[in-house]
Parts: structure tokens; sequence; C-alpha cells
């Protein structure tokens, strides 16, 4: 099967991103010396849809190692890099990726990925999902099992196996305590931060910062904003979450009455039309708006469109949209046409963050390939006993040790009677 990728010219370019990332991804390094070792994929395909870029690849480099012969796409078009996917590639991974992919060329590179009839396979949003349990059913013939990303994937996953939809299991890496605790909170805030900043050239601090969602990901990007020195107010539909906010030290407030004060907004719900043109009434002018949640209809971009009556480039990655509300001009911006500012403006998370999130994946996925015939169709959570092997390894790589619990300190705390 033939690669699809822009320009195998690219390749060059994209294996230096990939030897970048190589050099401070150290669990990634340490499991893929065993991994090479014994070659637990032997004679398995994995199929792959995860924002393509060098940390990726260096995920698919890895499973190619054991044994893998890896299929592997993007998981939003926007974020793929041409260079990388070139030079993936050319490592010997089929790949099936274009930056900027219309909706149709998007669909056929999953479908591409997915005809490969994988064993295992890592999804990133639930699109891959979607394809083998309605559209093509017959690519899951010789499927073991596959693992989801992110949280609105396993929202899409916990939906289906409530309403009975879902042929096959699939583990939730996303609810791991050495993902979301991280990844969504560490590596969300500093890279959404990064998009915002590399995107516009403008300051934070000073500047009132509005997050719309106040999960792990809105945690994390509330904490970094605060920390550039921006007047954070967190919107939220959970009471909890935002007494939560609260209590972290930020202003909490409806969408209606957040427009009026904000300078820059980040959606980050999994949730549709968090921010309409009726919030927008409100802003002030020149007010940016981004998203980082996974699909781009948090920021409601067709209303936008359907309601302006100018837009226009304003800088690479933002585009302006002028309306006329009953006489009254208004001006915002739209940064990363309302996909995932962090990968559609920035390089994601950094690869230290990445590397605890990918060690995850393809221990997850050895784990499926060893016991998916025993697994009955759902979902489950990542074993305790990976993720404790994560968080020790990652302890080792950062040169840190932790006590143990004696004998005598075990029974104490496991005793009735204290």
């Amino acid at each position: 099967m033939e690669n699809i990728v822009r320009d195998m010219a690219l390749a060059e370019s994209g294996a230096r991103k990939i030897e970048w990332v190589r050099t401070h991804m150290m669990l990634l390094a340490h499991i893929e010396e065993r991994f090479a070792k014994e070659r637990p994929f032997e004679g398995m395909r994995v199929a792959m849809s995860i924002h393509l870029e060098a940390k990726t690849a260096r995920t698919a480099q890895l499973l190619h190692a054991g044994g893998a012969d890896v299929y592997a796409t993007g998981c939003n078009p926007l974020s793929t890099q041409d260079d990388v996917a070139a030079a993936l590639a050319e490592s010997g991974v089929h790949v099936f990726a274009l930056h900027g992919a219309t909706a149709e060329q998007y669909h056929d590179h999953l479908c591409r990925t997915l005809s490969c009839r994988p064993d295992v396979f890592i999804d990133d949003g639930g699109d891959l999902t979607a394809i083998l349990c309605g559209e093509h059913p017959e690519y899951a013939e010789n499927l073991l099992g596959g693992s989801e990303e992110t949280t609105t994937g396993v929202m899409r996953l916990r939906a289906r196996a409530a309403a009975g939809e879902l042929p096959f299991p699939m583990v939730c890496v996303n609810d791991a305590q050495m993902k979301y605790l991280f990844d969504n909170r560490y590596g969300t805030g500093q890279s959404v931060l990064d998009g915002i900043m590399r995107t516009t050239n403008l300051i934070v601090a000073g500047k009132t910062f509005v997050v719309a969602g106040y999960g792990w990901c809105g945690k994390g990007a509330a904490m970094r904003a605060k920390g550039m020195g921006a007047r954070v107010v967190v919107c939220e539909v959970d009471a909890v979450k935002a007494v939560e906010a609260v209590m972290d030290g930020f202003d909490v407030m409806k969408m209606e009455d957040a427009a009026r004060v904000g300078d820059i907004f980040l959606t980050v719900t999994g949730c549709r039309d968090v921010i309409t043109t009726e919030h927008i009434k409100n802003m002030k002018d020149g007010a940016i708006l981004c998203n980082a949640g996974h699909f781009d209809v948090e920021v409601a971009v067709a209303d936008m469109r359907e309601k302006a009556v100018r837009t226009w480039c304003a800088r690479q990655n933002i585009e302006g949209f002028e309306f006329d509300f009953d006489g009254v001009k208004k001006v915002v911006y739209l940064l990363a046409e309302g996909r995932l500012v962090n990968l559609a403006s920035g390089d994601g998370h950094p690869a230290e963050i990445m590397d605890t999130s990918f060690a995850l994946q393809v221990l997850t996925a050895e784990y499926i390939s060893k016991q998916g015939r025993e697994m009955k169709p759902g979902v489950y959570e990542v074993p305790q006993d990976i993720d404790r092997a994560v968080a020790e390894l990652k302890l080792e790589t950062l040169g840190k040790t932790i006590d143990t619990l004696t004998d005598a300190q075990r029974a104490y705390i496991n005793s009735a009677n204290g």
C-alpha cells in the first residue's frame, strides 16, 4: 500500500524533528530496548490515528521496532506536519496524512489506515472507532482491541458502549493517572499558551483570559495563564468544578458575563456552541477566540461565518471576523480555524509530557495484544500495574527515589484497629 504524504523530499527536516524528541523521551527509549529484543507485536498490524507530529512518529517507530506493521494517520487535518509524515514513511511506517486535508481526504486517510485490518489500534478522538463500528465493521475482523487517548474520545466511547454499539474492547488511556494528571494539565497548559503566543505575538500579562471548562485541561490552561500574569475567569456548568476554580483563586461567571470582560477566550469543554455570536455581541472589539477541545465546534465557527459581514486573514493562523450588530461594528479574531490551538498553531505538548502518555499507549497496546482475546467488548481502564510502572519509570528517568513501606507500616495501614 503506497503512502500518501505531501512530499518525500521533506523527510530530512522531519527526521531532525523526530531525532530531537527522541533525545527527550527517555521512557520510550527504555521501552524500545525491551521491545526490540522481545518483539511483542511480531506478525501484528497496528493502526494509529493521533496528531501526526514528531512525538507521535517516535511512538510509531517504537511499535515498528517491536515487530508491528504500523499504519498511521492524523486525527486532525491541521495538526499533521508534512515533513514528519514524510520522515515516518521513509522509516518503514505506512503513512496516510496531509496537512490541510479536506474533509473527504481526511476520511479517506482514516479508512486507508484501517483497511489493513489491524490487530490493535490507537485512537485520538474516536474517529477510527466510529468507522469500525459503523461504516466498515469488516476492518475489525482481526481486531483484538484498541485504546483511546483523549477526554473527548472517551466520552464518545462511553456513550457508544451505553448504547450497545461497541463490539470490541477499548482501553481508556486518557483516564490513567499518569495521563490526565500530567498530559491534560501540564501538557495542555503549556502547549495552549505556546500556541496562542506564537500565533498572535501578543502579551498575556495584564489581559483577562477566559477559560471555558475546568477539567484537567482547563485547570492547566488557567494555571499557566495566571503564571503569565493574566487575570483568569473560568466558565463552568459543573457546580463542583466551579467551586474548585474559586478556591484555586480564579473568578467564575457565566459566559455571557465573561464575554464583556475577556480579552482572550479559550474553550476546552468537549461540548459545542460554548461561544456563539450571541456572546460575541458583548465582547470587546478585537477579542481573541481559540479552542483546545478536540473538535472545532466549541467556538461556533459555522455560526460566525454565516453572520459575519466580512472575514479575512489577519495573520498566519488568525482569521478576522467583522460583525454588524444593529449598526454596531465588532471585530474578533479566531485562531487556527477554531481547531486545537496547541497543535494547529504549535507543536503540541512538550516531548517529556508525551513521553509519559505514549509510554502508557504502547504498554497498553502490548497488554491488548496479549489479553485481547480474553477481553469482552466494552470500555476498560488502564491496568493499575501499567500506570504504576510508568510512574516508577518516570521517577527513574528524573533521577528521583522515594520511600517504600516497611512490613510493619503496611500491616498498620491495612489493620482495622489502626
